[in-house]
């Protein structure tokens, strides 16, 4: 199994970037390149998924840039660590919910090197740590399939500004907030970029 790596050390634009995987799923469909995981930065964008409100746009002021992602409106900028992907679910049993669990356990292994416990919910998608009661996203996640083909990505909050969430509701969950990890635990978390990846490819193999 082939899995391309690529880490782009620029932030890079969010149009440049959807553009670049869209033009490589007929590809991978017909097997004529590897599937893709990308590791990448945005410079600060609001995007907005399929299943957004607009009463989710608190802040009527800020740009949103509409996409074809599952879920709702969420914020990008620097230091937040995206992930993106185009992996084929032909060769891993068409099972979304599978693929999906895949992530979540990707993302609160890469988490727990840290030594800190994050944890999935099934009613809420994302993954949350428990902040004294009160829960919070650190890891939102946004998948497109097509013709079995699942991209676009997750992304994890390391050191990016959380006041910028106050503009919208974010992933339109009005009952919980958003922390990063360095708010969590402030140490160093060069090493997360590459953990991630090695779980991801372990996962994704298993």
């Amino acid at each position: 199994m082939n899995i391309e790596v690529k880490k782009s050390k620029k932030p890079v634009k969010y149009k440049e970037a959807i553009n670049f995987m869209e033009s490589k799923i007929h590809n991978v469909n017909e097997n004529t390149a590897n599937e893709l995981i990308w590791t990448l930065e945005h410079n600060e964008i609001f995007t907005a998924g399929t299943s957004f409100k607009e009463n989710e746009i608190l802040d009527k002021s800020i740009k949103i840039i509409q996409t074809n992602r599952g879920g709702k409106i969420t914020y990008h900028g620097p230091g937040q660590l995206i992930c993106y992907f185009i992996i084929d679910l032909k060769k891993r049993g068409k099972d979304i919910r599978r693929f999906i669990s895949i992530i979540e356990k990707t993302i609160i292994e890469t988490i727990k090197f840290f030594k800190i416990e994050t944890f999935a919910d099934k009613k809420n998608i994302g993954i949350w740590y428990d902040d004294n009661n009160e829960i919070k996203k650190v890891a939102a996640i946004g998948v497109r399939v097509s013709k079995w083909i699942a991209y676009h990505g997750f992304s994890i909050n390391i050191d990016n500004k959380l006041d910028k969430y106050d503009a919208i509701i974010p992933c339109g969950i009005s009952d919980r907030g958003v922390t990063n990890l360095k708010t969590i635990v402030d140490q160093n978390y060069d090493e997360l970029e590459n953990k991630l990846i090695e779980n991801f490819l372990i996962n994704l193999k298993s």
